[in-house]
């Protein structure tokens, strides 16, 4: 559940954390503001560790409602290091929030941005390696990417050894397809990385495709 906060521990409870933090300002005659609440509970479930999240009541908070010039509920203001860098006013949905939060996430040590990968293939220092099936990577995929079928990893993982200095990033439908299956590999004592997003946010990010076989 979110923190609870007011006038008194915000400074403590926000100002102060090493984590980037939500704030939901909100009052409890809100209906709008009663419709966002699962939804941050959802989010907040899901960046556990990663996204701190806080509630703070208008009306039992004055001085925060008058410091973030609170007009209209809801108001999520997103603080890094205790500034404020983002803000939504009014209802939103879990993909305009998620955006909004996805930057500040911290990322693994392991987790490359699809800008990042297309540099170090462009300089030859990665190699994509497509875990979708060999259907879905004939259509498709990342330019010069090899398949290596989720369900093969297990048998050609040596094909995944960086014996030519190069990282091999594992990148499925989803960024969590490629974390996942790369944890796996990591296991065997095989390091690799994962596009974080998957073959979906390199899309998104309007990277080259390689279409047909």
């Amino acid at each position: 559940m979110a923190v609870q906060v007011s006038d008194q521990d915000f400074e403590a409870q926000v100002i102060r954390s090493e984590q980037p933090v939500l704030v939901d300002l909100y009052a409890d005659w809100c209906q709008p503001c009663k419709q966002l609440e699962p939804i941050l509970r959802e989010l907040e479930n899901e960046l556990s560790g990663k996204i701190k999240f806080v509630r703070v009541d208008v009306d039992k908070s004055p001085m925060l409602a008058r410091a973030f010039r609170v007009q209209s509920i809801p108001m999520l203001v997103l603080l890094k290091e205790g500034r404020p860098v983002d803000q939504i006013v009014g209802m939103a949905d879990k993909k305009t929030i998620a955006a909004m939060l996805q930057p500040f996430i911290p990322q693994a040590a392991d987790e490359v941005q699809p800008p990042d990968l297309a540099v170090l293939l462009q300089s030859n220092r990665a190699v994509a390696v497509d875990v979708r099936d060999p259907g879905a990577f004939a259509r498709y995929r990342i330019p010069g990417a090899i398949n290596v079928p989720a369900d093969q990893l297990a048998t050609r993982t040596a094909e995944l050894k960086p014996s030519d200095g190069r990282v091999r990033v594992l990148y499925g439908r989803s960024g969590d397809e490629g974390r996942d299956l790369a944890a796996k590999v990591r296991e065997s004592g095989v390091q690799v990385a994962f596009l974080s997003g998957g073959f979906l946010h390199w899309e998104a990010a309007r990277l080259p495709v390689e279409r047909g076989a």
